[in-house]
């Protein structure tokens, strides 16, 4: 329970701490949205850091050579974790758009680090809102932000993590409609931090693996079509190899 303790102190006390920050950030984004973005994005990454040291979990990462570092691209990954987000954000290298359910909207303070980080909202219930997520996301890919997203469309709370939800086609509009390549993520394990004894947080081994970039308009016609299968495909054949890294 200690380093559960920790944990909330941390992502509480730094929500409220940090609202001097967002009003610094806010003034140095008036003069140069670049600079503002990446300051916002190494700080958060830098908390996301402290917090994944303080759950002492072992974390290998795999591949992340893969990741274009001079386009965005649409990361596809598998969910069941909320300790995915922070597994995956500290390694992003340039500006990350996360797509978040709308129920974190409301959320004080969070959610406006998350606008600042360019996370975009989706309703899950409505499919007009819905689509008009997908429309702001490729515009964001478009404009050089990626964008990552977890087509299983919440989070798998499956006892298998190899039994992965279907992954939801429309996301990977924001890949054909904008010509971003597409990055497979696997994350092995990351259940065990926390959702599988909760409300304990205990070290455990987890691995984070980037498959080679998928480029949509290169696949056949078949695979183009199925490209929410295809994707998953790549991905549990990742999580079946290393599955014996985390046993």
């Amino acid at each position: 329970m200690i380093r559960f303790i920790i944990v909330c102190i941390c992502v509480i006390g730094y929500l409220i701490l940090s609202i001097p920050i967002l009003l610094a950030e806010w003034v140095v984004g008036k003069f140069n949205r670049r600079a503002k973005d990446i300051s916002s994005l190494r700080i958060i990454q830098t908390v996301f850091k402290f917090i994944l040291k303080v759950t002492g979990a072992d974390i290998t990462i795999i591949g992340h050579e893969n990741v274009p570092k001079d386009q965005a691209v649409l990361y596809i990954g598998n969910h069941r974790s909320f300790f995915d987000i922070l597994l995956t954000y500290v390694l992003c290298p340039d500006l990350t758009g996360y797509v978040a359910k709308k129920e974190m909207e409301p959320i004080p303070l969070l959610s406006t680090w998350m606008r600042y980080l360019h996370c975009l909202f989706l309703d899950r219930k409505d499919i007009k809102e819905g689509m008009k997520t997908i429309l702001t996301a490729i515009e964001k890919v478009k404009s050089g932000i990626s964008i990552c997203i977890f087509p299983e469309g919440t989070r798998n709370k499956g006892t298998d993590e190899l039994e992965l939800l279907p992954f939801h086609d429309g996301s990977f509009k924001i890949a054909t409609k904008s010509g971003c390549p597409i990055i497979p993520m696997a994350i092995s394990n990351s259940a065990e931090i926390f959702e599988n004894h909760f409300p304990k947080i205990k070290p455990c081994k987890v691995v984070v693996e980037y498959g080679k970039p998928i480029y949509p308009e290169e696949l056949s016609r078949e695979d183009k079509k199925r490209l929410g299968a295809y994707t998953q495909g790549i991905i549990l054949e990742m999580l079946k190899k290393n599955r014996e890294m985390v046993e």
